[in-house]
């Protein structure tokens, strides 16, 4: 693993940092209290490229490898974890997906739009009794006879681009067999009749994003919507999650730097006892901390990256790096709070919203204990699940 930037990575890490300080940091204490990120910065994001990244320039991406897509995203992360959620989901979830997984006709049709932003993608899998276990969604797509379509119905939950999706990546079971044999993955455009969303207010962090309730309602999908074979949506989804944690942990990175780089320019400001706090030992120690975590998260989401880029697995080295960078945010983002104090604990000051964006990370896309559960399971060749 190469651990220096060719001259490409580093150029599309100074392009994503004046993003974020031009576009982004102006505006995330508006967005946060607003409880929403203003919608002019998905065609922002589109412009810029960053909705296009590893996707193939046929089809309207900016090409570029994971390396590229991981630094971008620990940018994003840096300036606003909702904004990087965008990207994640619309970008990491669907449109690599699309790429992947499906025809060329569906390629033609979503990716240009998907990369330019244009349209916004959104991943329609947890449900309200089916998180940790999606193998046994609900939601059901029943072939009709006489047209051919599907008829879908349903509810999902937490879905992130939800209320401004132009598309869900919709997965429902289209058989019987039990388990995730029985699932199937459909493109359906989100204003399909039947189909309504409902936004998720009041949430601890990522308050600026758009989340959502989709409900399904007797909403007919043509059988040309179906992406990948019958009965192979449980692989679509695991593929799409696998590199979404890379994602997710590369966030992670960037908010565990926002908690570093605060830290330590206000422990260099703030006095107390005749000098700035960055004298007392018990400080460092807590900066050294935040220190550790940011490289050690980072180092084991570039080898995802990496990985990936070599075209060698990277399922296990992915649940190993969104489990430690996660877990690292909340840690670096409430010892920052603690330098910061009192102060730490009102939106004027960038740490309490870290630690509120931070601590969702250790939730989606597999919780921790999953990731954990992954793990031992590649170590001893047991499923605990």
């Amino acid at each position: 693993m190469n651990l220096e930037l060719n001259e490409e990575q580093t150029a599309v890490r100074r392009l994503a940092k004046d993003f974020v300080d031009r576009e982004i940091a102006p505006n995330v204490v508006t967005w946060d209290r607003a409880e929403e990120v203003d919608r002019s910065i998905v065609k922002k994001l589109g412009e810029v490229g960053f909705l296009g990244l590893t996707i193939d320039e046929e089809y309207g991406g900016s090409g570029g490898d994971h390396l590229s897509y991981c630094l971008v995203t620990e940018e994003l992360g840096r300036g606003d974890s909702s904004v990087r959620g965008i990207v994640s989901v619309s970008l990491g979830l669907v449109a690599k997906p699309i790429q992947q997984w499906g025809s060329e006709e569906q390629k033609r049709y979503w990716l240009p739009r998907l990369t330019s932003g244009e349209a916004l993608g959104c991943f329609g899998l947890t449900e309200p009794g089916h998180g940790s276990n999606p193998a046994e969604l609900q939601t059901r797509a029943v072939r009709d006879a006489a047209t051919g379509d599907y008829v879908v119905n349903g509810t999902k939950i937490f879905i992130t681009n939800g209320t401004w999706a132009d598309v869900v990546l919709l997965f429902a079971r289209t058989n019987d067999t039990p388990g995730h044999k029985g699932i199937s993955a459909f493109l359906v455009p989100t204003d399909t009749p039947g189909l309504t969303r409902n936004t998720i207010h009041g949430k601890l962090g990522l308050r600026g994003q758009a989340t959502a309730e989709i409900v399904l309602e007797d909403v007919r999908v043509p059988a040309s919507a179906m992406m990948g074979p019958e009965g192979k949506g449980f692989s679509v989804a695991m593929s799409a999650l696998a590199k979404g944690r890379m994602s997710v942990a590369a966030g992670c990175v960037g908010i565990a730097q926002a908690a570093l780089d605060a830290a330590v320019g206000y422990a260099g400001e703030r006095e107390q006892f005749g000098k700035s706090i960055a004298h007392y030992q018990l400080v460092q120690e807590m900066l050294s901390d935040i220190a550790l975590d940011v490289d050690a998260a980072r180092l084991l989401t570039w080898r995802v990256a990496d990985l990936i880029d070599r075209g060698e697995d990277f399922t296990v080295a992915a649940s190993k790096a969104k489990l430690f960078a996660s877990e690292a945010a909340v840690r670096c983002a409430n010892n920052a709070l603690q330098v910061f104090g009192g102060y730490g604990y009102i939106d004027e000051y960038p740490v309490g919203k870290l630690l509120r964006d931070a601590r969702v990370m250790t939730l989606y896309e597999g919780t921790s204990q999953i990731q954990k559960l992954i793990i031992g399971r590649a170590l001893t060749g047991v499923s605990a699940f």
